[in-house]
Parts: structure tokens; C-alpha cells; sequence
């Protein structure tokens, strides 16, 4: 029975977080409106969460304060809390993408890595063709950067430009899937129309994901030398 409450718990604890997470900054008052708690059950969850570290106090600010009085406590989820989200995310992508390669083949776990790099791809072509080729990687880092990959563009010392991600919230998976990375990959050189080429991966250990860019010069010299080619 001791166990069975102490799952409810740990449950209960798990949606609070989750909500504070979607929705926070968030009063406790609310929480209990919306997960259907009594105060004292609020108070008990986030006493919890806030000595775990996953949640931390704010203070509310304009509309949201208590008329003249002292401002609303409110709470938003910590950086440690977020990662606790994605380790659970990545467990639960992780069994999947294990089960898609055991009754598929590796083949399969391929094409679902292509499928969600299409999305990308989609939602990018259209600014990359309103843009010039050499600013298409800049366009490219903060379109990723907005998306959770801390991304930045700059110059390569060997000709061409770098675009590292310093994070990657898929790094865990990554690991043991490594067509993630390779549908990436070709999904950057297809959104660059340039030929790309992955040094580094934060899945593989490494601290930034570094990819480079060929410049722009070479794919349009590739693509002559095919015309070329093709015109004989």
C-alpha cells in the first residue's frame, strides 16, 4: 500500500511539474485549480520540487500582482527540471526508435530521421530562397537557434563557413541512432545548396556539433561541371 501512494505521489509531482513547465510562470493557486489539488497538497508537491532543484520562486510582476499587497509568489521550472523532461523524452524516443529498427530494419529507423528532417526542410526552403548564398548559413543558425540548438555561423579557416550547435536536444538518442545525425546532415545541405561535411557531434562526445559548409562557388562549379557533363 506504502508503495502504491508513494507512486501517486511521485505521479501527482510529476504533473505539477509538467504544468509548470507548459504554462509557467505559474501561482500555486492555479495549479491547484487546474490539477484539481487542495492547497496544502499544492504546497506539499512544490516544497518537494523546489528541494529538488526543478522548479524555482518568482515574483509576479504588473497584472498579475495582488492589488497594493504582497506580489504573487509564482513558479517556473529550472534548467535541471528541463533536462529531467528531455531525459524522460529521449527514454521514451529512445524505445521507440528501438522497436521501429527490431521489427523494420535499420532501413526504417532511416527514413523516420528523413520524414522529421522534411518538416525542417519545409519550413526553411522559403526563406533560404529569399536570401543570397552567402547568408544562408547565418538565416540557417538562427532559424535552428529559435528550435532549442543555441546555433551560431562563422567563418572556416579553411574556406567556407561553420555552423555549430551547442546543444542538441536529441543528443541522447543521437547516440545510439546515428541516421538522426545523417538526416540532418543532408537536410542542411539541401536547405544550403552546398556540399556539407559533419566534424563534430555533441552524440558522439563532443562538446558542439560543428558542421562545414563548402562555399557557395563550389556548388555552382559542381553544377557546371555536370551540365557539362551531361550536355556530351
Amino acid at each position: 500500500m506504502k508503495q502504491v501512494e508513494a507512486g501517486a505521489e511521485r505521479s501527482t509531482r510529476a504533473r505539477v511539474a509538467r504544468l509548470i513547465l507548459e504554462h509557467g510562470p505559474i501561482a500555486a493557486a492555479a495549479l491547484g485549480e487546474r490539477l484539481g489539488l487542495t492547497p496544502a497538497a499544492v504546497r506539499r508537491h512544490l516544497d518537494a520540487l523546489l528541494a529538488d532543484g526543478m522548479i524555482e520562486p518568482r515574483t509576479a510582476r504588473g497584472h498579475l500582482q495582488r492589488g497594493r499587497g504582497r506580489p504573487a509568489r509564482m513558479f517556473a521550472i529550472t534548467d535541471a527540471g528541463r533536462s529531467a523532461f528531455e531525459h524522460a523524452y529521449d527514454d521514451l524516443a529512445g524505445s521507440a526508435l528501438r522497436f521501429l529498427a527490431e521489427s523494420l530494419g535499420d532501413e526504417a529507423v532511416g527514413d523516420f530521421a528523413r520524414s522529421q528532417m522534411s518538416a525542417l526542410i519545409e519550413r526553411l526552403a522559403p526563406a533560404m530562397r529569399e536570401v543570397a548564398a552567402e547568408q544562408r548559413v547565418r538565416v540557417l543558425a538562427e532559424a535552428l537557434s529559435a528550435e532549442g540548438y543555441a546555433a551560431s555561423a562563422s567563418r572556416a579557416s579553411v574556406g567556407g563557413e561553420q555552423l555549430c550547435q551547442h546543444h542538441c536536444p536529441v543528443a541522447h538518442v543521437a547516440a545510439a541512432f546515428p541516421q538522426l545525425c545523417e538526416a540532418e546532415t543532408e537536410a542542411f545541405a539541401e536547405l544550403l545548396g552546398t556540399p556539407v561535411q559533419r566534424l563534430a557531434t555533441i552524440a558522439h562526445g563532443d562538446g558542439v556539433c560543428t558542421t562545414h559548409v563548402s562555399p557557395p562557388q563550389l556548388s555552382e562549379a559542381m553544377n557546371r561541371n555536370k551540365s557539362k557533363e551531361t550536355g556530351r
